[in-house]
């Protein structure tokens, strides 16, 4: 099972590095377009659906996107990444604190609109503005999310939240607070322009914006498996060897680059 997980790993980040710094900027939305299809198609098992409603639902995902982008009015962009940041800050943890356990599916239904809208404008408009930003963010979440599993695994005693992800642990969220902190340090000495896009402020405001990007991961993280759980599945889907589903692979990304995203838009720094 490792095995076949380093493996299917490889493959992905190669595929990904590939297609992220030599695809036409066409290609790149196709493809995002795709990973966003398989993921609304996981979305709706979520959610209890199956068969052809299924498949629409994914269609109808897909359909919103294509229709936001052909419009992409500054209004709609606005409203967009608005609707990410009170979803993560607001609405999300508030669902995770609650323990809320809903299952109306035409609600959970429009939650994955919310989620999944954004992150497919997030993967696009990050690349257009600098491949190295969006490979930068991706990167502080992979980084984020492997300190946290060694550190719970080595020194790991308190449960984070013991009801939805039993292995995660506060000593874990210590450990990828720190090593991602190191990592933009590290990104701060070899590339300052992609950094400075992340946020045009001091060590310490970029400090303070890579914590609170670690916490919107591990929200990510956390709300996923909440809705697995709830689901009564262990993964999303079974696409990936040794990883799961689509959706398993994106979930922290699915908080983070839209938060991002919307960072950079309000305070206009993706210029």
């Amino acid at each position: 099972m490792l095995k076949q997980r380093v493996w299917a790993a490889l493959v992905l980040i190669l595929a990904f590095l590939a297609a992220l710094f030599y695809s036409p900027p066409i290609v790149w939305a196709i493809l995002m377009g795709a990973i966003a299809l398989g993921a609304a198609w996981e979305w709706a098992r979520l959610c209890g659906l199956s068969g052809l409603p299924r498949g629409l639902y994914a269609l109808l995902v897909v359909g919103v996107i294509a229709a936001f982008y052909a419009v992409s009015s500054a209004l709609m962009m606005q409203g967009l990444w608005l609707a990410a940041l009170l979803f993560w800050f607001i609405l999300a943890p508030m669902w995770l604190i609650k323990h809320w356990t809903i299952k109306h599916r035409g609600f959970l239904l429009f939650i994955g609109l919310i989620v999944l809208l954004p992150t497919w404008f997030a993967f696009v408009w990050l690349r257009d503005i600098n491949a190295l930003l969006l490979l930068f963010l991706m990167g502080l979440v992979w980084v984020a999310d492997s300190a946290a599993y060694f550190s719970g695994r080595q020194w790991g005693k308190h449960k984070l939240a013991p009801l939805i992800s039993p292995g995660k642990t506060w000593e874990g969220v210590v450990g990828a607070l720190v090593v991602a902190i190191l990592y933009v340090g590290l990104w701060r000495v070899f590339a300052p322009e992609t950094v400075a896009r992340f946020s045009a402020v001091s060590w310490w405001g970029q400090s303070l914006a890579t914590m609170l990007l670690v916490a919107i991961s591990i929200t990510g993280d956390l709300f996923e498996s909440h809705l697995k759980r709830v689901a009564g599945m262990k993964d999303s889907g079974s696409l990936i060897p040794g990883h799961g589903g689509i959706l398993d692979r994106i979930d922290s990304q699915t908080s983070v680059l839209p938060v991002a995203m919307a960072l950079i838009y309000f305070a206009g720094l993706g210029t």
